[in-house]
């Protein structure tokens, strides 16, 4: 698709970060995707917590 001049017509959504547990340096930390990497130790060994705010 080729757009020259005119706009995309593009709707964004909102992203909620979740909670995420690194399995290698035990950081706790926010995340979004669905490939959710460590920011401390960049390890993709993460889980999912559930944390109440």
């Amino acid at each position: 698709m080729c757009s020259v001049g005119d706009a995309f017509n593009i709707e964004i959504t909102s992203l909620e970060a979740k909670f995420y547990k690194c399995g290698d340096c035990s950081n706790e930390f926010r995340g979004v995707g669905k490939k959710v990497v460590c920011p401390s130790c960049h390890s993709g060994n993460v889980n999912l917590m559930f944390k109440e705010e």
